[in-house]
């Protein structure tokens, strides 16, 4: 047993002389439209599954929409979830968004496309010009299988396929797709721009696919992932890799100073971590997507927790991925 001595986040943020974490805008909107999953991953944050039942309405939908309508500075609006495509607003909420010029992303696990009734979603993205950020792990059939389940990798790489068959990840086409990679275990990421290199080589030279950009993102000991490190003994090495690895420089491009995450039920939170952690925007500020005002929202102190030393780790993560190199 280690005994680690646990530092609040803000102290350790103070004693590297910065003060407490504050927004610095939002220019994107995170919209989690729900825990419905066709895939039940072993890291994830969000505890997302095919039984969830959580599921944002289409009350909450227009809600969203109408923020988006009043202020033209939300340039990007994050679709997540669970497999946000199960979401059955989903498409309505990107036709809408796209219709009032914004950039869409959707956080795709790749498999979704082989959910009954969902066959049609790559054309529909590509029609829409959608941004997709797709999960895939590791380029090893093993080890996204041992991930994310038994022959998730095989349609994996098939979704992937197709999505370059229309256009994305290809040069001149403006369709963008960037993968995801999540380590496997209570480990760091590697180098960021070594493993895009090394997954631009071996996808291309095993199944001829392109790709945009690869994003290496930490797993955070929060839900199912927190409670594999509880049952293997490994919490505290865990926490004491992300809190000994903290790196001042990733503070700048923390996630939480330039969006904001509203939950399925429009809930308000600094990040989607924070609302799976129940943790909302300061309760004196507005909670809910219908009270929604940018100005007092824009320049907000972040509710932080020890789970901000994974964001800041090594090269620190964000949903764009590594902040420093």
């Amino acid at each position: 047993m280690l005994h680690l001595t646990l530092t609040p986040f803000d102290q350790t943020l103070a004693a590297h002389g910065h003060d407490a974490l504050r927004a610095l805008r939002i220019d994107t909107l995170q919209v989690n439209v729900g825990k419905l999953c066709n895939q039940t991953c072993t890291h994830c944050h969000v505890d997302a599954g095919p039984t969830r039942t959580e599921i944002m309405t289409r009350e909450t939908a227009e809600a969203v929409l109408d923020v988006v309508r009043r202020y033209p500075e939300l340039h990007t609006v994050d679709i997540t979830g669970g497999a946000p495509e199960m979401n059955p607003y989903f498409e309505y909420l990107v036709e809408q968004c796209r219709a009032m010029g914004r950039h869409v992303m959707d956080r795709c696990n790749l498999t979704v496309f082989f959910v009954r009734g969902k066959e049609h979603l790559p054309q529909f993205l590509a029609e829409h010009q959608v941004e997709v950020i797709a999960s895939l792990p590791c380029y090893l059939k093993e080890n996204v299988d041992q991930q994310r389940g038994k022959g998730v990798y095989d349609r994996s790489i098939a979704a992937l396929q197709a999505l370059n068959t229309l256009g994305y990840g290809r040069e001149g086409t403006g369709l963008v797709l960037n993968l995801v990679y999540n380590p496997l275990g209570p480990k760091l990421p590697p180098p960021q721009a070594e493993l895009e290199a090394d997954y631009r080589d071996e996808l291309a030279k095993r199944f001829s696919i392109t790709f945009n950009r690869l994003y290496t993102i930490t797993n955070m000991p929060i839900n199912r992932f927190l409670d594999d490190l509880h049952r293997s003994g490994q919490f505290e090495s865990y926490m004491e890799t992300l809190i000994t690895s903290f790196n001042p420089a990733a503070v700048e491009g923390l996630m939480c100073r330039n969006l904001i995450s509203v939950s399925w039920d429009g809930r308000l939170y600094d990040c989607d971590f924070n609302q799976m952690l129940g943790l909302p925007v300061d309760g004196a500020l507005p909670q809910t997507i219908h009270e929604f005002d940018l100005a007092l929202l824009a320049r907000r102190q972040v509710v932080t927790g020890l789970h901000c030393y994974g964001c800041t780790a090594g090269a620190g993560s964000s949903c764009g991925g590594a902040i420093s190199s």
